[in-house]
């Protein structure tokens, strides 16, 4: 039987907008409400890109419950809900489930990390605790570990882990997966991959882009999805200069800044992650006018 296919296209790995030390909800609802207008075909509250590491649970959980109120079912919600401790992540993903997320995106442990059977103990444990897909998040660069194929293999037995964000930049692996994992949906975590994901039967993107350029990336994929391939490509090339400017530093540092600049309140970043070196600032103002975006 088909595992449930939790969204088709770009989902927008949203940005949590602050005001100093508090989620700035008003805005935070703009934000949703400008991706819903532009295509955007999935919201993943509380994600990497959302600074969810900085977030107390209280905090945490009031975005994801926030996010589900205010999208009321237009599109589906993923709430990021890992943890390196594994009865935190299950219960933030139980709080999850019963504010009415239709997915949770769990990343492999990071730190104290563990073995690959302790990335099956982890995941399995999560699953078992809710009824829900889960997606599996895969960013080596963040975590210092990786999911070997045989562990995804055993993982891909649970009935409810029904896909990964592959995020680790490795085409080969992906391709791996892709053959050898059959039971799992892929989603590109990398905006400068989505055309190749697809090409090798992914489902879409969990992207950065897509908060300042929904419309786009949900284009790239659409094109794809409807056989017009010259078109998807042509216009993830056309963004690529944009889609590198929103990595010249650690994530989400430039896409906070790019919303600020477009007139959005994303507000200020929480540390340790600090303001954008100037030159860097002008690379991705230059980047994003090129791309065609208007600077407040």
């Amino acid at each position: 039987m088909a595992k449930v296919l939790p969204f088709t296209g770009a989902a927008v790995a949203i940005v949590t907008p602050f005001d100093g030390l508090r989620t700035n909800f008003d805005e935070l609802g703009r934000l949703i409400e400008f991706n819903i207008e532009n295509g955007t075909d999935a919201i993943v509250i509380c994600g990497t890109t959302g600074e969810a590491s900085t977030m107390p649970d209280e905090e945490h959980l009031a975005a994801i419950e926030y996010t589900v109120k205010k999208v009321k079912g237009r599109i589906p919600v993923i709430a990021g809900t890992g943890s390196n401790d594994t009865p935190h992540a299950i219960e933030l993903s139980k709080k999850a489930e019963a504010y009415g997320v239709d997915a949770v995106l769990s990343v492999t442990p990071y730190y104290n990390k563990t073995s690959q059977r302790g990335l099956v103990a982890h995941f399995t444990a999560i699953a078992n605790a809710i009824k829900i897909p889960v997606i599996l998040y895969n960013v080596p660069s963040r975590t210092g570990m990786s999911f070997d194929i045989d562990t995804l293999k055993e993982l891909a037995k649970v009935e409810n882990i029904v896909a990964i964000k592959e995020a680790s930049g490795n085409i080969s692996y992906m391709a791996r997966v892709a053959a050898e994992v059959p039971e799992l949906y892929i989603y590109s975590g990398n905006d400068d991959m989505i055309v190749p994901t697809l090409s090798l039967g992914g489902k879409g993107v969990i992207s950065v882009l897509s908060n300042v350029m929904p419309k786009e990336a949900h284009d790239i994929c659409e094109y794809y999805f409807n056989g017009e391939v010259e078109k998807s490509r042509d216009l993830q090339l056309r963004l690529l200069e944009l889609i590198n400017n929103l990595f010249i530093e650690v994530n989400p540092v430039p896409v906070k800044t790019a919303l600020n600049l477009m007139g959005f309140n994303a507000g200020n970043l929480r540390m340790p992650l600090v303001p954008m070196a100037e030159a860097n600032l002008e690379k991705l103002k230059k980047s994003m006018t090129d791309a065609g975006i208007k600077l407040a």
